[in-house]
């Protein structure tokens, strides 16, 4: 099909909720398929019930199931939806599901930190690197930008992988992608222009949905 100069494609772009592993922080990543808790749930809950008239088209979550029980309520009104593993956390290799320590803690601050200083190729033990998550990400980016007549998606992913799409779409230097803040259940609100082939921040990081949750439970 082929886009209207003027059509406008607006895009909402969500991190999971809460799971236990994030209370407790502890590393997920790719390899841990953790459920939302108590909390997370509750934020799900009330994500959809400040969205729920949103007129979306389509949504894409990771493979991971935190995504899909954070847009639980938009998959039961029965809106057509696609998984892409191209969309799922940065794998944090031999480094996940393990309870904080002072040696990991350590680790993760050289890791970013490298990272930050623009060695975006370098990979976690037995993971992955930014630029082989952002590898990933590209088709999926391609594959729904291909799709002009979805005028509105929900995009449900994760931290990390999230930061890294963002600095794509916004064409930002990878190194740059700790400038994205993000929270559990927080919403980036995007809109692609076709005529100009850029994408515009409408809001970033908005929360006000959780307003009237509790920090944690």
């Amino acid at each position: 099909m082929q886009a209207r100069a003027d059509l406008v494609k607006d895009i909402y772009l969500i991190r999971h909720g809460e799971t236990e592993y994030n209370r407790k922080g502890v590393v997920q990543g790719s390899g841990i398929d953790a459920d939302l808790n108590e909390l997370g749930q509750k934020q799900a809950a009330a994500f959809f019930a400040h969205y729920q008239d949103l007129p979306i088209d389509k949504i894409y979550t990771s493979a991971l199931k935190r995504t899909h029980q954070s847009v639980k309520g938009f998959i039961e009104k029965g809106l057509p939806w696609e998984q892409h593993v191209g969309l799922n956390e940065i794998s944090w290799g031999n480094k996940e599901g393990k309870s904080p320590n002072t040696a990991d803690d350590l680790y993760y601050k050289n890791l970013t930190k490298t990272w930050r200083e623009g060695n975006v190729h370098v990979q976690s033990e037995e993971g992955e690197s930014p630029v082989e998550v952002l590898e990933r990400q590209k088709p999926v980016v391609d594959l729904f930008l291909s799709r002009p007549e979805e005028k509105a998606i929900l995009i449900a992913m994760h931290g990390r992988a999230m930061r890294v799409l963002l600095t794509h779409l916004f064409n930002a230097p990878l190194h740059q992608m700790d400038n994205y803040a993000h929270q559990n259940l927080c919403l980036y609100h995007l809109q692609y222009d076709y005529a100009a082939q850029e994408f515009r921040l409408v809001k970033g990081n908005c929360a006000i949905h959780l307003a009237n949750l509790p920090e944690s439970m």
